[in-house]
């Protein structure tokens, strides 16, 4: 990237061998030749000319605008490019050109930024332009007005030149949403020159902007180890106009002073790196580079299918599915595993140590009727993910009696919890989280909060990792469980952006972008698909902190969650952004976008919105997307627009911003569900038992899903309900009104029956009556979400209530039971060979 007279195209040829095309897709499973592909991932060298500006509006109250234009391509360089500024002026006029790198296979958006230059504060940004390089043909030249202002009639005017880089290109691997690029690691070497005058040490600091190491420091002289040559290295993708920044040391004189320290850029596209090359000499010194191999195959699984370890799950665990199907709907004929066997899941909402105890009830209930071994999955959020790892601890937990488990879990919940506050404990916290930090993690309070929840819950520390797990999953002897956390942007509402994050023994990834990592390696650093540090795996304990992150509310999800609209709050913090495509001469391709302008809000209202989307804490971790690109048709991809809802999806440069950390979130600050995972087609899950323990209203959450599922296609049964059930709940629903989607169970947390008797068909003693109150309808109810704590009685009837719930509608559960495995029946006879010959 930079201002040139010529084109360094044929620099740049010189300076590259001729490279096989290539690219690999989905699993990255093979290499593709040219030949396979219908489009070949091309670099071409993309060249902008900017011309001038007519009718600019005055910034500055006093004067004309001091104007110049920034250039932001991230696909193609991180760093910004700019004009010269030309001040005091209505009609400037640059004519200047700047070159970039681009591959075709991604998705290249330039920016282009009208800013007025000021003195004494920060630039103002007038105006930006977001352009789809997509649109521009290769070989042609195109002179574009974009209309900034019509009633101005103020217009930019840019020149594009798309020109192929014939024999270069690079080995890409995608599966059709995100990109990972060619990465190369550059080696740079300090020699020590020899002299017969002593001199002093020096240190040398090297940049390069956009690569995964950033800055390293090199020292060479006296007292330095390894003698008189040092070596360092940096990963960055190989096309994108690297350019390292040596700043270097200060040279002294012969009278004794020395100069300052003065910087060095060295453009590395434009050299030929197979060999070892000078950029740098010195008196006593000499900087040289080289390219060695870059990273080969990738640590991150691109691809939205199950996993191979998933899928020999499924496999191993349709067998106990089967018998116990037989077993509970009393069939005549074994079950064929691979066709007439329905995968069957339980979700759960959050609710605090309310959830948490509920759900041993639930799982209770469904053991004692047979119907847990039927599930194969189980998913959660917030506190159920604390019942969820409890059990989890054991390797064979659902094929024992859980009362053994909910008899440990009652003395927990039971007792003070003023002893997670001794002076012990504190030094334990401290001591934990000091070596957490010394292992390279980033530290937020969650941690602090899941070292608390692990001295809620256990007698003494539990060392578990999610990754343990797999022993309890490895035979298909238990459910897999499936963790839900949100991926949150700083400056935005969880309404406005929110990315699923599911984690299950096997990986943690991202439901969109179909981008997952192996569950021990979430948490090391990544770039472009690379492992590139590994950090010890957290302690469950740690997650769990980040799954029930009570402490991330802020302002705007206060106001969703009341029921209010964000409307006048976004009037006021959301810069405007309309589309300006003016342009029906350059040809249209389905994956284009339309350019956009962009006019940002005043300081004022960026205040106003920080302050708004502020949350208090949120959970950081490495973020193992870091450096991947989105592909140029990404929003074509059906996986990837089932799970878009946030306001950036259709802004590739903001969205794919190359964020340090994720920034993890209960999920349950968006919607109190757990079902995403599930929904996942891959998955094919055929029946999802419901278990709703949220407080308040019973049947917001599941409102909110069904609304969430309609706007985004994804199949989901109709849930409505009507007004006279919306008073008076009944203790279970079946939905099953679509073929298309999986039958829903759905339990709402009511004690109805419950108060007459204490298991189905077994009334109450008058002396029994008191057993059977259960109040779980509002705030101040001895359950609350807030309340860590529960007496012994209350503990009790909460757990029996969610085990009564269960055993009292046997005949729901096991007739959506029966209704998938007749669904699978006639699913397997309509698609058989003998079928659709007779047809």
């Amino acid at each position: 990237m930079g201002s040139s007279a010529c084109s360094p195209l044929d620099q740049f040829i010189q300076a590259n061998p001729q490279r096989k095309i290539g690219i690999r897709r989905k699993n990255h499973e093979r290499l593709h030749s040219a030949e396979d592909e219908a489009e070949v991932p091309r670099l071409c060298w993309l060249t902008v000319k900017i011309i001038n500006m007519r009718n600019l509006h005055n910034a500055d109250l006093l004067s004309l605008t001091d104007c110049y234009v920034k250039l932001w391509l991230p696909t193609a360089s991180c760093q910004e490019a700019q004009t010269r500024t030309v001040c005091n002026c209505r009609n400037p006029v640059w004519n200047e050109t700047f070159h970039f790198m681009i591959q075709s296979q991604v998705k290249n958006i330039l920016e282009l930024t009208v800013c007025d230059e000021d003195t004494f504060t920060p630039d103002d940004k007038l105006l930006t332009v977001r352009f789809d390089v997509a649109k521009i043909q290769p070989g042609e030249k195109v002179h574009l007005n974009f209309e900034l202002n019509s009633e101005r009639q103020e217009e930019l005017g840019v020149e594009f030149l798309l020109e192929n880089i014939p024999g270069v290109s690079e080995n890409i691997i995608t599966n059709g949403v995100l990109v990972s690029r060619e990465v190369c690691c550059l080696e740079v070497q300090v020699d020590e020159i020899k002299m017969k005058i002593p001199y002093r040490r020096k240190d040398f600091t090297f940049t390069m902007k956009g690569s995964y190491e950033e800055k390293q420091n090199i020292s060479i002289g006296p007292h330095c180890s390894q003698g008189g040559s040092k070596t360092t290295m940096f990963h960055y993708i190989k096309h994108s106009q690297p350019r390292l920044h040596v700043m270097l040391p200060k040279e002294r004189f012969c009278c004794g002073h020395s100069s300052a320290r003065r910087e060095v850029t060295v453009p590395l596209h434009s050299l030929d790196l197979e060999k070892k090359v000078t950029v740098v000499r010195g008196e006593s010194y000499e900087v040289s580079v080289k390219e060695e191999d870059g990273c080969k195959n990738l640590d991150l699984r691109l691809g939205f299918d199950l996993c191979a370890e998933e899928q020999d799950f499924i496999c191993k665990r349709k067998k106990v599915v089967a018998a116990a199907l037989k077993n509970v709907l009393q069939l005549d004929e074994d079950l064929q595993e691979d066709e007439q066997v329905p995968v069957v899941a339980v979700m759960t909402t959050a609710g605090g140590v309310r959830s948490m105890t509920a759900m041993f009830g639930s799982l209770l209930a469904l053991q004692d009727l047979g119907v847990l071994d039927c599930v194969s999955y189980i998913s959660g959020l917030s506190a159920t993910t604390w019942t969820m790892a409890k059990l989890y601890e054991d390797a064979n937990w659902s094929q024992k009696d859980l009362r053994g488990p909910v008899s440990d879990i009652r003395k927990h919940v039971t007792k003070s919890k003023l002893h997670c506050f001794s002076l012990d404990h504190m030094k334990y916290y401290e001591k934990e989280l000091c070596e957490r930090k010394q292992e390279g993690h980033k530290l937020s309070f969650t941690d602090l909060w899941g070292l608390f929840i692990d001295c809620m819950l256990h007698h003494q520390e539990s060392t578990h990792k999610l990754s343990d797990q797999q022993l309890a999953v490895n035979q298909g002897q238990n459910p897999l469980p499936i963790y839900l956390s949100l991926n949150v942007k700083d400056d935005f509402s969880t309404l406005d952006f929110k990315e699923w994050v599911e984690f299950t023994p096997y990986e943690v990834g991202f439901l969109k972008y179909g981008a997952f990592v192996h569950s021990e390696d979430f948490g090391s650093e990544f770039f472009m698909g690379h492992l590139m540090k590994k950090i010890p795996e957290s302690r469950i304990c740690f997650l769990e902190g980040t799954w029930s992150n009570i402490f991330s509310h802020n302002f705007m999800d206060a106001v969703y969650l009341s029921g209010h609209s964000e409307d006048f709050w976004h009037r006021w913090t959301r810069g405007t952004e309309h589309s300006i495509e003016g342009h029906p001469a350059l040809p249209k391709k389905p994956h284009e976008q339309e350019t956009h302008l962009s006019i940002p809000k005043g300081c004022l209202s960026t205040s106003l919105r920080e302050m708004m989307t502020g949350r208090p804490v949120v959970s950081t971790y490495h973020n193992f997307l870091k450096g991947l690109q989105l592909h140029n048709k990404y929003l074509e991809n059906e996986s990837f627009c089932m799970w878009k809802d946030t306001v950036l999806d259709s802004s590739p440069n903001q969205l794919n911003k190359m964020d340090d950390y994720l920034k993890l979130v209960d999920t349950a600050f968006f919607i109190n569900t757990s079902c995403p995972p599930l929904l996942r087609p891959e998955r094919k899950v055929d029946v999802i038992l419901h278990l709703n323990y949220s407080g308040g209203s019973q049947t917001l959450p599941l409102d909110l899903f069904s609304e969430y599922c309609l706007e985004h296609g994804i199949p989901f049964p109709s849930t409505e309900l009507c007004q006279e059930d919306r008073e008076h709940l009944k203790e279970c629903y079946v939905f099953e009104n679509s073929l298309e989607a999986p039958i829903l169970v759905y339990f709402p947390l009511v004690c109805d029956t419950f108060q007459k008797y204490k298991a189905p068909n077994v009334e109450r003693s008058p002396a029994e009556m008191e057993q059977g109150r259960v109040d779980v309808s509002n705030c101040i109810s001895p359950y609350a979400t807030g309340l860590l704590t529960y007496t012994e009685e209350n503990f009790n009837k909460l757990l029996n209530l969610c085990s009564y719930n269960v055993l009292n509608n046997k005949h729901l559960i096991l007739q959506a039971l029966r209704t998938a495995v007749e669904r699978k029946k006639q699913f397997k006879n309509c698609s058989s060979p003998q079928t659709s010959k007779l047809s």
